[in-house]
């Protein structure tokens, strides 16, 4: 299992004689599954080079704050808003200093200043600037304002001296980065997530389908995986590999899906109806392909079995959670969809615009319940997937109380 799969790891690179290390460190991220971008302090330059950096990463290497190749020329925005973890490794006692003060005089600085992604440090140093009082009085508050420290291991030093600030090994650090993934907020839980689009059968080589590329259920189904929880995904046809870890149940039709979902639901403690299921479907399905001819084809289409409702109206139902996709008035619409399948969350986006929506690697939702909604800005499916796991885990923790109150 590749434990960094669809992850944007940004690794920063400063000034120490550790950051020899730093090419096997992004071999070994990328070994994990993680996509990895350098940024490099111009004192960083002195021990390693870039161009050895961009040759493990497959990316060129930035240190420059206003890169003309970057989005507006603002290398630090693209960079914050890409990455999904940044680590700083080897982190010098001085870029400790500035991570702590809020200096912004280099892009990396910058970086961790306009991103929300967690961050890892991985001091490296002289045993005794890491003894030094101000050196853990910057490691304690960067650890009170969320930041992961890991590390430095102890040993003999390029300097000759021997004690604790050896940069930790690659493997340690790449642990360290998939920890931050691992958040168990839905530890100990079954989740279930459907995908994708479904096929009724016009007949043997036709049928009716839509634009869904099951990328938003797939990004669903590791964001809740990284949680923690025991996932389920029953997927329609895609073109898209299945997150390790996760029981895949591949079906074609609605009516298949409904079986899938109806035959695994009795364990599920949250159902996620991510896929775009056909609401029609051909009365007949012809056994044999249907010739063309001069006039026009009728063809009578009767109603699907709505899944996600009849989830919503079992006697012991499961939190449900459904999604809405919708050219106009989408509260209206997706409001709507939540009082009459008698859901508790919907998620709603709409489709249609460019690089939203079906088939797109980006997307934004707007989130509702009954009491209440919340925004989730547009970004790369896999974060806006893992934002949503975070807000589904709180309302589900609220379901729990309020039923064991009743």
């Amino acid at each position: 299992m590749k434990r960094l799969e669809q992850k944007n790891c940004l690794l920063i690179v400063t000034g120490s004689i550790a950051a020899y290390k730093a090419p096997e460190l992004v071999r070994r991220l990328v070994e994990a599954g993680g996509q990895v971008r350098v940024v490099m302090t111009s004192a960083a330059e002195q021990f390693v080079t870039p161009l050895t950096l961009q040759a493990v990463s497959g990316f060129d290497v930035r240190s420059d704050m206003f890169d003309a190749k970057a989005e507006a020329a603002m290398g630090h925005i693209e960079l914050a808003k890409w990455s999904d973890a940044i680590v700083v490794a080897p982190a010098t006692a001085d870029y400790i200093a500035k991570l702590r003060t809020g200096y912004a005089n280099d892009l990396g600085n910058a970086i961790c200043l306009a991103s929300d992604a967690p961050i890892l440090i991985a001091p490296a140093m002289n045993q005794q600037m890491w003894n030094d009082p101000s050196v853990n009085e910057n490691i304690e508050v960067l650890k009170s304002r969320g930041m992961s420290v890991i590390g430095p291991d102890s040993g003999s030093q390029a300097c000759g001296d021997v004690g604790l600030g050896r940069l930790v090994e690659p493997d340690v650090v790449v642990s360290a980065v998939s920890g931050l993934f691992e958040r168990g907020i839905l530890a100990g839980l079954e989740v279930m997530v459907t995908a994708g689009p479904t096929r009724e059968h016009i007949d043997p080589v036709r049928y009716i389908t839509n634009h869904s590329s099951g990328k938003m259920g797939f990004a669903l189904a590791r964001a809740a995986t990284e949680a923690g929880a025991r996932v389920v995904l029953v997927s329609g046809p895609t073109m898209l590999v299945p997150p390790a870890g996760v029981k895949i149940i591949n079906v074609v039709s609605s009516g298949d899906m409904r079986e899938a979902v109806s035959s695994n639901i009795n364990a599920v403690d949250i159902f996620i109806a991510t896929a775009a299921v056909a609401d029609y479907r051909p009365e007949k399905s012809a056994l044999h392909k249907v010739k063309r001819g001069d006039g026009a084809l009728n063809m009578r289409l009767v109603p699907n079995i709505d899944i996600l409702a009849e989830v919503a109206a079992l006697e012991d139902a499961p939190f449900t959670v459904g999604f809405a996709a919708e050219t106009d008035k989408l509260e209206f619409f997706a409001v709507g969809k939540l009082k009459r399948k008698k859901i508790d969350m919907i998620a709603a986006n709409l489709v249609g615009r460019p690089e939203t929506g079906f088939g797109a690697d980006n997307n934004e939702l707007t989130v509702f319940w009954h009491d209440g909604s919340k925004k989730l800005e547009r970004q790369p499916k896999q974060r806006l997937a893992r934002e949503l796991v975070e807000l589904v885990a709180i309302r589900y923790g609220l379901f729990v109380r309020q039923y064991k109150e009743l």
